[in-house]
């Protein structure tokens, strides 16, 4: 049980690094960086824009410690395939927000 936790709270801790990118993003003056090592594009309302990838940081840090619960089952319940599936789920649907919807709305023109 010990190892579960220890495995849990690792996740939580990874949860909690992504809800903290999220918050730095609302308070940032500069535009926030979402790709590594990429330049941001040109941005046309800098405070809507922070706030938009801010909120996209918060839903996948507190969905992403949702996906982490069936660890507590141990490794051997079959309910670990939901926590896996969903994070690569979740990955793709934010990369994919990001890159169609925000960068959209806030590209300048």
């Amino acid at each position: 049980m010990g190892g579960t936790l220890i495995g849990f709270g690792l996740w939580v801790l990874f949860g909690c690094f992504m809800i903290g990118l999220g918050i730095n993003a609302f308070f940032s003056k500069k535009a926030v960086g979402f790709w590594a090592n990429i330049k941001t594009f040109p941005v046309h309302d800098i405070r809507a824009y922070n706030r938009a990838v801010g909120k996209l940081f918060l839903a996948y840090g507190a969905i992403f410690i949702l996906l982490g619960v069936p660890l507590l089952g141990g490794q051997n319940t079959p309910f670990i395939l939901v926590s896996a599936l969903g994070v690569m789920i979740e990955t793709i649907a934010m990369m994919a927000i990001y890159s169609i919807y925000i960068t959209g709305k806030y590209r300048e023109k």
